[in-house]
């Protein structure tokens, strides 16, 4: 399988107990998790060499979430030790109208305040076919924005395809400083991976759809899509499609563009269990797709099940074998025990 490097920022991730509010709950689950690192787990899942590139505390917490990649088969060789703090995240987790809620305590972690003689670019890329990022990590401040694009400018110099989620996150920054920084960015990039509100607050690119509605408005993602194919030559452009019902309900399917045709996936009425990661499965997932597949629709279709299954295990980390999506892919969404 190919050698697959990812690179941002892992979290400590505190959550209340099933569906307890944050002021009712006397203690959290703890878990690991964050944007690139669960797309690395995702990969490691289907068999890749899968590296994840990051900076970490030498201290204790800094070592368990190490060793909750090493857990499920990601490469560690690359991270860089030193700094003071692994980044917090607290999650509430929503049930029908309620939504979940994500409080963040990063300020000064590890990987934000890295530069670019932490790592070896040249060494990470060596042997590498794929490099992910989400615009998570460029949101960390400039220090992260110099780390990026050292990484980005090695992997195009050793023929690494690049994508991106674009992964907007209004806690972190705004929309102008987002435009700024990552239409920049974008030159660096073969697949474009985000939804509606990623590429509007990123990119500046509007679709007509409305996510509080549960209504998609496909017509305006392929006018945007078509847009930014002309602004940045993507070679593919994948977005999720949720349908939000409720916190509890969802309609989950997704939509490519290849530059010339456009490819709707199947629908999944998803229950959902935990949705973060979601978009992170898919974004490993249609990865995965790419590279065993070369055929962006196979691709869409195995990466929209295995997001959809995602949604129904706890934690940020997607445990689903390749099978187990293959077998959604076919047909089979009975959930019925397997004996």
């Amino acid at each position: 399988m190919s050698k697959v490097v990812t690179m941002g920022e892992i979290m400590l991730r505190l959550s209340t107990p099933g569906y307890e509010r944050f002021v009712q709950s006397d203690n959290f689950d703890v878990c690991y998790g964050g944007g690139e690192a669960n797309v690395a787990v995702s990969l490691a899942n289907y068999g890749h060499e899968s590296y994840f590139v990051t900076k970490l505390p030498t201290h204790e917490i800094g070592e368990s979430a190490v060793n909750a990649l090493r857990q499920f088969g990601v490469h560690t060789d690359y991270i860089a030790r030193g700094g003071e703090r692994v980044g917090i995240y607290f999650l509430e987790t929503g049930a029908s109208m309620r939504p979940s809620k994500v409080i963040y305590d990063r300020a000064h972690s590890s990987i934000s305040e890295a530069v670019v003689e932490d790592f070896d670019f040249d060494k990470v890329f060596e042997g590498a076919t794929w490099f992910h990022w989400t615009g998570i990590t460029p949101a960390l401040g400039k220090k992260a924005q110099e780390v990026l694009k050292a990484a980005l400018i090695a992997a195009k110099k050793h023929g690494v395809t690049v994508s991106v989620d674009l992964n907007y996150r209004k806690k972190l920054w705004t929309p102008d400083e987002a435009k700024a920084c990552m239409s920049e960015l974008m030159q660096y990039v073969d697949v474009c991976i985000g939804n509606e509100e990623d590429a509007e607050k990123c990119l500046g690119f509007k679709a007509g759809s409305d996510v509080t509605s549960g209504k998609l408005e496909l017509g305006g993602y392929e006018e945007v899509f078509r847009k930014m194919k002309e602004a940045y030559g993507f070679k593919y452009i994948a977005t999720s499609l949720r349908e939000s019902f409720s916190a509890s309900d969802n309609g989950w399917s997704a939509l490519a563009f290849d530059g010339n045709e456009f490819y709707r996936s199947r629908r999944y009425e998803v229950r959902i269990v935990d949705r973060v990661g979601g978009g992170d499965s898919f974004s490993g997932s249609f990865i995965h797709g790419l590279l065993k597949y070369g055929d962006y629709k196979k691709a869409l279709e195995f990466a929209v099940a295995a997001s959809a299954l995602k949604h129904t295990i706890p934690g940020d980390f997607n445990h689903v074998s390749e099978k187990e999506v293959e077998t959604l892919v076919s047909g089979d969404a009975s959930g019925r025990v397997q004996r």
